[in-house]
This record gives structure tokens, C-alpha cells and sequence, in this order.
């Protein structure tokens, strides 16, 4: 069964940085392309950015949404079937509940979507929370 399970959220100082974790059980992670999307109380789904998956001779690149800054850095662990978003320099404004999603779909090709409408498999989402 698919199953898509984040963690590593948690209550940080500005300033501070996180190591959030995306768990893919059921299949190979890396093949398939990924998006992180972040949703804050009473705003909108926003895409922070995506990672395609790797081809036959292709490793996947992340690509962010324009929104995003250089304090967000998408990557994959080959080791443990894991994706991953790093986020530096946290800001207040970053509190927010983090999702990692899929379309599932092997074989893609590169690129990959920061609309979160192109991904129906979902986690349940860690909780980011920045403040003093």
C-alpha cells in the first residue's frame, strides 16, 4: 500500500532551521516526482517547490516556486527511500503545516509540477511553527 508519511516539523526560533522528512512506503521513491507544498491557517495551499524523478540515466533537480527563497533546498535520500526539505534561516512567517505529495506516475520524465492539483497522493503533513 502507498503510503506517504512527513515529520521532523516542530516549534523553532527564528532563525533557526528544520530538516523536514517525507517517508514513501510501498514503492521506490526516487522514480517519481515530488512536491512540497505548505498550508498556513486560513490561506491558500502554497507549492514551496518540486523534485522530478529519476530516469534511467537522470537524477531528478529540484525546482522551487518563485515565492520560495534560497532558505529551502529539496533533496532526495537514496539510502532510506526519503525526500527531504531543509529549511535555514526560518522566519515566522514559514509557520505553516508542510505536505509532501505524488502523482505516482513512473516514468514521467523530467520536470515536475509546483501546482499542488497535479498530485493526488498526499501525506498527512508535519506542522512547522516559528516563533520566539
Amino acid at each position: 500500500q502507498v503510503q506517504l508519511v512527513e515529520s521532523g516539523g516542530g516549534l523553532v526560533n527564528p532563525g533557526g532551521s528544520l530538516r523536514l522528512t517525507c517517508a514513501g512506503s510501498g514503492f521506490h521513491l526516487p522514480y517519481y516526482r515530488f512536491g512540497w507544498f505548505r498550508q498556513a491557517p486560513g490561506k491558500a495551499r502554497e507549492a514551496v517547490g518540486c523534485i522530478d524523478g529519476d530516469g534511467r540515466s537522470y537524477r531528478g533537480v529540484p525546482m522551487y516556486s518563485a515565492s520560495a527563497e534560497s532558505r529551502f533546498t529539496i533533496s532526495k535520500d537514496y539510502t532510506d527511500n526519503t525526500l527531504h526539505l531543509q529549511i535555514d534561516f526560518l522566519k515566522p512567517e514559514d509557520t505553516a503545516r508542510y505536505f509532501c505529495a505524488t502523482d505516482l506516475v513512473l516514468n514521467a520524465g523530467p520536470g515536475c509540477a509546483i501546482d499542488p492539483r497535479k498530485y493526488d497522493r498526499w501525506g498527512q503533513g508535519t506542522q512547522v511553527t516559528v516563533a520566539s
